[in-house]
């Protein structure tokens, strides 16, 4: 048996494929795995150990890793040269990196667009005549294909932030809800159509829809207010017979599920949409962003077989710092532990400000230095990486025993490699035993 284990810091992962035991940490100031062996031991007593791998226990299947695209991370790249941009790249993508390869777009304008927009901004076009992509070819378009040159067999889901203006009540791209008569809810039907079947004629595979980002979320950029009632309408009766009829390989999610401190979203939203046959015959599972966590619990109890996706990790205020590493390896863990087949970033690249179009300093994987014409890797890269590079979409979670506070989870590869990801929750350094 051979393990390989890799620490960063104060986290640890560990690898068992099939040759002499090896232990790897990573050294953050050289940016580089290193590796140097270590010394097991064989025998018949069953020890107490720290942590204990149970491999006949089995969990959900890992299906996707990855963050989204928004307009300002590729103005952002702009400012490199071709050949860091194509750095950056591998680093987010290639396999010997971070290996994502299932991420997220806007459909429209997102809180890090450079404006306000939608894919059709022509009031009463119900017929979406003057749907077009014009504006994602100059940012969303070039950024994905660049990602598409490392990872060509990359997956795509798409959740709009709002509606085209005039299919909502304020008539603006900011707050409001949706309109809910008939000829408005089967327009937007299409426009999601649309968007599916123009983004494959550019040759990038959209997999998956999500109908609406945080519905309970109504900030000054681009949002929409929906309720349950009227989501499980328009998935049952507009959105869902849509895409069964014309497009019948793309998922649709339940999400972006979002909480507020006024509304449980598991009744409002989850328990509502899920209990209507009608509604749930389409859909794949329900994603939540990090701040609707309250309602994961409930719907695995309640809804086993929905897949669970949590759409965006939490997305901070700028500090880009070991703190907010260790708070997004939390919430991975958390999400991990609780059925989660997909994790996702938020912003992967951002300027050196993380600011988006309307004021709110954010995060983001690599930095841009817009004045210096260079970039840095930011400490949650190196924590999202230990998860993303080693454990493969197809991976099984399986059994993972620990005692003392240990942060442990374990996966089982598709080709039978063991990886162990753990942190040590103490500030002093710690010996474990590990059994298997």
């Amino acid at each position: 048996m051979r393990i390989s284990i890799i620490i960063l810091s104060l986290l640890l992962l560990f690898t068992p494929p099939l040759q002499a035991p090896t232990t790897q940490w990573l050294s953050y100031a050289e940016k580089q795995w290193e590796t140097k062996a270590i010394t097991w031991q064989k025998g018949n007593k069953k020890i107490i150990a720290d942590i204990e791998l149970e491999e006949n226990l089995v969990y959900q299947q890992i299906e996707g890793w990855g963050g989204c695209f928004n307009e300002k991370g590729w103005k952002a790249l702009q400012y490199l040269e071709d050949a860091e941009r194509e750095e950056i790249m591998k680093l987010l993508f290639s396999t010997e990196a971070c290996n994502f390869d299932y991420c997220r777009m806007p459909i429209g304008a997102s809180d890090y667009a450079l404006d306000y927009y939608s894919l059709n901004d022509h009031a009463g076009d119900y017929k979406m005549e003057n749907f077009s992509l014009d504006r994602d070819r100059k940012y969303l378009i070039p950024y994905l294909k660049a990602a598409m040159d490392v990872k060509p067999s990359l997956k795509i889901w798409g959740s709009p932030w709002t509606p085209p203006f005039w299919m909502k009540e304020n008539n603006h791209y900011a707050r409001g809800s949706i309109k809910t008569d008939a000829k408005t809810l089967a327009a937007y039907a299409l426009y999601f159509r649309k968007y599916i079947k123009n983004y494959r004629k550019e040759g990038i595979n959209i997999v998956a829809v999500h109908p609406q980002n945080e519905p309970l979320h109504l900030p000054a950029f681009p949002s929409c207010g929906w309720t349950g009632e009227q989501l499980k309408t328009f998935i049952g009766t507009y959105l869902g017979p849509e895409l069964k009829s014309n497009i019948s390989d793309c998922e649709i999610w339940l999400g972006t599920i979002n909480g507020n401190d006024q509304t449980d979203e598991f009744q409002e939203y989850v328990q509502t949409v899920l209990s209507a046959p009608e509604s749930k015959q389409y859909l794949t599972g329900v994603g939540y962003q990090w701040d609707g966590d309250a309602a994961v619990e409930q719907t695995i109890h309640q809804f086993p077989e929905m897949k669970i996706m949590q759409t965006e990790t939490k997305c901070g205020w700028g500090q880009n710092d070991w703190a907010y590493a260790f708070q997004t390896f939390d919430q991975m863990y958390w999400y991990l532990q609780r059925k989660a087949s997909y994790y996702l970033q938020w912003n992967m690249v951002l300027d050196e400000t993380g600011m988006s179009s309307w004021g709110w300093k954010q995060n983001a994987m690599i930095t841009v230095d817009t004045f210096q014409k260079n970039y840095r890797i930011n400490p949650q890269y190196w924590v999202v990486r230990h998860f993303t590079q080693f454990i493969k979409a197809g991976a099984y979670r399986i059994g993972c025993h620990t005692k003392n506070n240990i942060q442990a989870l374990a996966f089982k590869n598709s080709g039978g490699q063991l990886v162990l990801i753990c942190r040590n929750p103490t500030s002093t350094e710690q010996s474990y035993q590990l059994q298997k």
